[in-house]
């Protein structure tokens, strides 16, 4: 790296540049004469509005491949992810999570059509209501929480869904057809704030209610692993506690070697010395459900992962995870 400047990459989308302003102000703050640099990326996944994540290799293809790449070509320093984002049962040579910034709000959030109300919704238990996410775990919880909703595909950044919801557009499916306009939308707390759009919130789902995915809320920096001047300068901006509870849940990711169409969910809380750990397996219709919880020491986060995922597996989840993995010929049709 030359001089006193620091590249970071991050994907358009006005949620992705709100959360990488936010890495580059702790950086600044930090070290006064470091020049960052934003570089914008239109992904694949952005460009993309109709396909399921799938087509492009899941999260880890649609929104952090491009970005990974033009690290390893030297044209980047730094790279800034949303943690859920970044595939768990993955090796990713040569890149390391440089920094963890301290966690938002890890729940999802229910957002409703304008007109629409929460007593409505609440009275009808979701009936009669089309329910917008392109996320399976919570179309899976969707379903076992609203059982006589309709769970809709609903694909866009943030603001671009909830702009959708109120124009009431309908949305492209892959293989054909159109399913909406959407009544509603669940979307993650953290996303609707560093928009400012957490007005638009009818509804908070408690963690107990719809686990949220792993690393929900965390904000990742990646780095190359042998750049040791910009690791030294994310280090000065890391979390401990994020990256503690990050390794837990990401951790059973690696053990149930889950994928992106998976609907899996892990979170982890700290007390003191002590970390508690839930994570949970079910199937995209809501049918079956396994969830295991367990407390650990909190300096020891991957082992209290290990145990969690490795107790997911001795209940069934490699049975459900099985049935939702794709064949390698549906990723590329």
């Amino acid at each position: 790296m030359s001089g006193q400047t620091l590249k970071i990459g991050t994907r358009k989308s006005v949620m992705a540049l709100a959360q990488t302003e936010g890495i580059a102000k702790l950086l600044r703050a930090s070290d006064p004469a470091l020049d960052v640099e934003i570089i914008k990326f239109e992904t694949r996944g952005d460009q993309d509005q109709t396909s399921k994540l799938l087509r492009h290799g899941g999260k880890g293809g649609a929104f952090v491949a491009e970005i990974r790449e033009a690290m390893r070509r030297g044209e980047l320093q730094a790279a800034m992810h949303s943690l859920k984002d970044v595939p768990g049962n993955e090796e990713t040579p040569g890149l390391v999570i440089g920094a963890t910034l301290p966690r938002d709000p890890a729940n999802d959030a229910l957002v409703l059509r304008a007109g629409l109300s929460l007593d409505a919704f609440s009275a009808s238990h979701g009936k009669g209501f089309k329910i917008g996410t392109n996320a399976v775990r919570r179309a899976a919880y969707l379903r076992r929480l609203f059982p006589e909703a309709s769970v809709i595909h609903f694909r866009g950044a943030a603001d671009t869904r909830v702009a959708k919801l109120d124009r009431g557009d309908r949305q492209r499916l892959p293989g054909g057809g159109e399913v909406g306009p959407a009544d509603a939308l669940v979307m993650a707390r953290s996303g609707l704030e560093r928009i400012g759009m957490a007005s638009r919130i009818v509804h908070d789902f408690s963690v107990r209610e719809m686990l949220p995915a792993v690393g929900q809320g965390i904000v990742a920096v990646e780095c190359v692993e042998n750049d040791w001047v910009t690791r030294d300068r994310l280090a000065k901006i890391e979390d401990a506690s994020s990256r503690l509870c990050a390794e837990a849940e990401r951790e059973v990711l690696w053990v149930l070697n889950g994928h992106c169409n998976s609907p899996i969910a892990g979170h982890a809380t700290l007390d003191g010395g002590a970390m508690t750990l839930t994570a949970s397996v079910l199937d995209e219709a809501g049918d079956r459900f396994i969830e295991v919880s367990r407390q650990g020491a909190a300096d020891r986060p991957r082992e209290l992962g290990r145990a969690v995922g490795l107790e997911l597996l001795d209940k069934g989840a490699a049975e459900i995870i099985a049935r939702t993995r794709p064949e390698e010929e549906s990723l590329l049709s």
